[in-house]
């Protein structure tokens, strides 16, 4: 079960790169995943603080017109980035190697992302719905789907 919220904690970095972060931060401040160094400092406090305002304004520029698309290479690298990171923390949380984790968080990411992608655009047309509409409902999957996997550890 590990391996697969390795995955899902990458997925959810592809929607948003730095949500997923944030909440594996905020788990492991909590006590909620144990992690030793160096994989426990994203739960300090700066830590905590700067990934939580990241994360945030991440939210809200996303809302943007002339943000650019997540599959545009700065974009889709912070996505791997991320995943493979909160990937490593999640296995390791639950006992698994490192390697497998970043790996998988890694795949997750670039599926996330590009998944996501297709998948929002897809609903604006389907729903006939503003984007903004559809990004808030990616945001609420974000979140969601992160503080879920970080909360079962």
């Amino acid at each position: 079960m590990t391996m697969l919220f390795a995955f899902l904690i990458g997925l959810f970095a592809g929607l948003r790169s730095l949500t997923s972060p944030a909440a594996v931060a905020w788990a492991v401040h909590l006590g909620w995943i144990k992690l030793a160094r160096p994989l426990s400092l994203i739960g300090s406090l700066p830590a905590l603080v700067i990934l939580s305002l990241l994360a945030v304004t991440e939210l809200i520029l996303d809302k943007l017109p002339n943000t650019p698309s997540r599959t545009a290479p700065p974009g889709l690298i912070a996505r791997i980035v991320t995943g493979g990171l909160t990937g490593a923390c999640v296995s390791v949380g639950g006992g698994q190697s490192a390697l497998v984790g970043t790996l998988l968080g890694m795949i997750g990411g670039v599926v996330g992302c590009f998944a996501g992608y297709q998948i929002r655009a897809r609903l604006v047309r389907f729903l006939r719905q503003p984007d903004f509409n559809v990004a808030l409902i990616e945001d609420l999957v974000a979140i969601g789907g992160s503080l879920f996997i970080v909360s079962r550890f």
